[in-house]
């Protein structure tokens, strides 16, 4: 482990500013960002400035954007990472059989980041692909995913995320997405019925390592128009299940 001598504060800083900027700020002026992230005016001024000149922010005299160049970042940490290339070939096995869209992802804080997608039609308003992230704690993903942590680190996560509901079936209260977290835990998938967006349905499994670690997650989505909650295990599980054990064979990478 580095020595705190060894950390160049700066570059912490500024990628905590990149960091800043989100869907619900996509345009941040030199007080929205200390307040974002706690920095003073004047560390916050120089940050946006920087990456302005870098290339990674356009500035129209008040507020900073990010530019294209920022996907640089992103784009070289998912080619980097064996896991899509492994799973691609998979997922589109899965997707064919299967009829619907397939999608496999890994957890990042409280939210997932999604690795690769096999698309047979569009469910969902949102173009997903990889590099998009949503919510853990109401994604049939998140959720196997989250149960395969220690349940005292899933509360903590709880306690950071955001728990703003998307549609008018998400739950919010801590206790009770525990609660599918657990069921999630014992029967080895999760099932979400329109708690993302309305009209999607989807059902997960984990994937483990050889040394069975979870290290990411696969899952079928539907549309709810087509397919009822009733249906997703009898018609989806099995599938899953057998891409799952496929996958034990395969030497996947652990996440640190």
């Amino acid at each position: 482990m580095a020595n705190r001598s060894d950390i160049v504060g700066s570059l912490v800083k500024g990628l905590t500013a990149i960091e800043a900027f989100s869907p619900e700020h996509p345009r941040m002026s030199i007080t929205d960002m200390a307040r974002a992230t706690g920095f003073d005016r004047a560390t916050a001024r120089r940050l946006l400035l920087t990456l302005h000149d870098a290339g990674y922010a356009d500035y129209d005299g008040k507020f900073f954007t990010l530019t294209a160049r920022v996907l640089r970042l992103g784009m070289g940490a998912l080619s980097a990472m064996p896991l899509p290339q492994i799973m691609q070939p998979w997922l589109d096995q899965l997707s064919d059989q299967v009829g619907q869209s397939a999608s496999v992802s890994i957890l990042d804080g409280t939210e997932i980041v999604y690795l690769a997608r096999a698309a047979q039609r569009r469910v969902m308003s949102i173009n997903l692909m990889p590099g998009s992230r949503l919510p853990a704690h109401c994604t049939s993903m998140g959720r196997v995913l989250l149960a395969a942590l220690p349940p005292d680190r899933v509360r903590a996560l709880l306690d950071q995320a955001d728990l703003t509901p998307r549609t008018r079936f998400s739950l919010t209260a801590p206790d009770e997405i525990v609660e599918r977290i657990e069921a999630a835990r014992h029967d080895g998938y999760a099932v979400i019925d329109q708690e993302v967006e309305i009209g999607l349905r989807s059902i997960a499994v984990p994937l483990f390592s050889a040394q069975g670690v979870a290290v990411a997650a696969i899952n079928v989505g539907a549309s709810a128009a087509q397919v009822e909650t009733d249906a997703l295990v009898p018609r989806f599980l099995g599938p899953l299940r057998k891409v799952q054990e496929g996958m034990r064979r395969v030497r996947l990478p652990v996440p640190v």
